[in-house]
């Protein structure tokens, strides 16, 4: 097979116009654009598939709640997306990326609205080195709307709609912002080494915190707990989780591999391929994982948790997908897995409520995959990784648990107890999932 060296695809963009493939020479870019030119493509793709990801959590959380709730799953997945997307462009973006305009330095960045490169790139000198301003944006405020996404699960089946979504307002306007900055806006956690490559901490873990904290202000579910004994409530409809998986697990993809953050050479093309390989192999690892052990430990296999083994898989990988091997990602991911299944009955004993299993998915194994960095990467180092965990764990249970608060005195988070027993379909929204199904 002919070998294509890295210059090769820009040569071939050059050579069109001598191909009759062009009609004028000066329409082929400079070979200085080239780089610029894929980059920006790169985030605009992986950006849809991280995006795409809303639709994972949604019909994940809709299949794992009981058919009484699951409308409200899907109302809130779409608001969160939208208010993500507004915030993240009021005032997220440049408080997570403000360049040299920092309110706090290394600590809180700039409160301003994002702004986009002029029409044309008109009466401007773009930096040719990086990407689009609106291409960066984009693929950057997936990240923070998938961080309220996971929030939601958690608190399925018992939080009104709209101190939730007040939640998320903040959340993605200045709490997941403020500490993103400091690891991917070169504030002071970047300075002192911590490595993330794609959020297992700044991501994962924060949503984890954050829905954490939210479950113990809110309380489990009506009849949950109930004389010393953990009654199960079962999903609605394991067809749509298993599909929402399978969502989650194709946007990963995007989260992982557009992590990369350039696409401008053979040797960052060959580490998007590499990263794609490895996030496949952590989600196969964390599922067969939990398959095995949902056998040895409860004589059948779970589906749900085979689910969210792999998700537990995919969310370890995302602290350095980049570093492993194949073998090296499928045990990372396989630890990861295991770690989620033996948390379920851990939060049951401690009557933690989390009715889609998103605290041990995101919240314990975004923990292990940001310890897991130090295995494959020798710039890691086990103190700093520890300290940027912490912190960012300090910083969002004390931040969100005055939200959350703050919400329950002003307007109340929780339904009242005839609503949760009706469902939040008919109580908060009027409408059903399956209005046509019968109520046995």
């Amino acid at each position: 097979m002919k070998t294509v060296t890295k210059f090769g695809l820009a040569a071939a963009l050059i050579a069109l116009p001598s191909l009759g493939l062009a009609q004028e020479a000066d329409v082929t870019p400079p070979m200085e654009e080239i780089g610029y030119i894929f980059t920006t493509f790169m985030f605009l793709v992986t950006g849809f598939l991280v995006m795409f990801m809303g639709a994972g959590f949604a019909m994940l959380e809709a299949g794992l709640v009981r058919q009484k709730n699951a409308t409200m799953q899907l109302m809130k997945n779409v608001a969160l997306f939208a208010i993500a997307a507004i915030m993240y462009y009021l005032v997220g973006y440049n408080l997570m990326y403000p360049g040299d305009g920092w309110t706090v330095l290394n600590v809180i960045g700039a409160f301003s609205p994002a702004a986009l490169d002029p029409v044309g790139l008109a009466d401007t000198t773009p930096d040719l080195t990086y990407a689009s301003v609106g291409s960066d944006f984009f693929f950057q405020l997936m990240f923070c709307a998938t961080t309220c996404s996971i929030v939601s699960g958690t608190l399925a089946e018992r939080i009104k709609l709209w101190p939730f979504l007040i939640f998320c307002l903040i959340l993605a306007g200045f709490l997941y912002p403020i500490q993103a900055s400091w690891k991917w806006g070169g504030g002071f956690l970047n300075e002192a080494g911590f490595l993330d490559f794609a959020g297992s901490t700044v991501v994962h873990s924060v949503g984890g915190w954050c829905a954490l904290t939210g479950a113990l202000i809110l309380g489990p579910r009506i009849g949950k707990y109930k004389n010393g004994t953990v009654t199960p409530f079962p999903g609605s409809n394991l067809t749509l989780a298993t599909l929402g998986t399978f969502i989650l697990w194709l946007g990963w993809f995007g989260f992982n591999g557009g992590s990369q953050l350039y696409m401008d050479t053979a040797a960052n093309v060959a580490d998007i391929s590499r990263i794609f390989a490895n996030t496949n192999t952590a989600a196969a690892g964390g599922a067969i994982a939990a398959m095995i052990l949902t056998q040895i430990l409860y004589k059948k296999p779970d589906l749900t948790m085979v689910l969210n083994g792999a998700l537990a898989g995919l969310v370890s990988i995302t602290a350095e997908p980049l570093t492993p091997g194949l073998g090296a990602a499928t045990i990372i991911g396989a630890i990861g897995g295991i770690l989620a299944v033996l948390a379920v009955p851990m939060l049951d004993k401690l009557k933690i409520d989390d009715v889609v299993g998103a605290i041990p998915v995101h919240l314990v194994c975004g923990i292990w995959g940001t310890i897991a960095v130090v295995f494959t990467n020798g710039d890691a180092s086990i103190g700093t990784q520890l300290y940027g965990i912490v912190t960012v764990g300090i910083f969002t249970i004390v931040a969100s648990a005055i939200v959350w608060m703050i919400l329950k005195v002003v307007v109340g988070l929780r339904v009242s107890e005839e609503d949760e027993i009706m469902g939040l379909d008919m109580a908060e929204l009027g409408m059903e999932a399956y209005p046509e199904f019968s109520k046995g």
